[in-house]
């Protein structure tokens, strides 16, 4: 039997493998839409509210060799924020022009893994059509098969070109607070 030199590029290749450490591959996890919100907080004179988002569209890159996420994924409509008041989140719409800029979204650039499930997060978030860098500090926790990542992190409506609203000729404060909580099943 004859040889040619394209049988002893996948003999070399098979041996390459046979005996390599080849990585696990790495896999992208959606997020359990059932499980995950996303809230804001935001603070007036007169009152403070939240609104929540149990529409969160989330992927992550899991890296099956170090156990971590090694990139994330967020985009979440405007419109499914829900503060338990028809008329507050009618003008959040109006304000955050929502027809116009209908995602929230954040794209890691770089995950690091600290103690006790600690997680540090750069990326960009963009929102009402500005896009920022961001840093989140996220705290992620295992249990039943799922891995959970909470956390909060400050933004300032002026950031992204966003004009705050008013009631009674009084302005809602420039910083709100968007908490995180994310369950992926592992």
């Amino acid at each position: 039997m004859k040889y040619t030199g394209k049988y002893g590029f996948w003999i070399a290749i098979g041996i390459l493998f046979a005996f390599t450490s080849v990585p696990m591959a790495k896999r992208k996890i959606m997020a359990d839409k059932a499980l995950s919100t996303v809230t804001y907080s935001a603070k007036h004179p007169l009152h403070k509210w939240d609104g929540v988002s149990k529409d969160v569209n989330c992927a992550i890159i899991y890296n099956d060799d170090t156990k971590q996420p090694e990139n994330v994924a967020v985009s979440i409509k405007v419109a499914s924020f829900d503060s338990d008041n028809n008329n507050r989140d009618s003008h959040a719409m109006e304000v955050l022009e929502g027809l116009k800029y209908p995602n929230v979204t954040f794209v890691s650039s770089d995950i690091k893994a600290g103690e006790n499930g600690a997680l540090t997060v750069k990326g960009t978030l963009t929102f009402h059509g500005v896009a920022k860098p961001a840093t989140l500090q996220a705290t992620r926790k295992d249990a039943g098969g799922k891995m959970t990542l909470t956390g909060e992190f400050p933004v300032n409506m002026s950031d992204h070109n966003i004009e705050r609203p008013s009631l009674m000729g009084m302005k809602t404060e420039d910083a709100m607070v968007l908490k995180f909580d994310v369950v992926f099943g592992l």
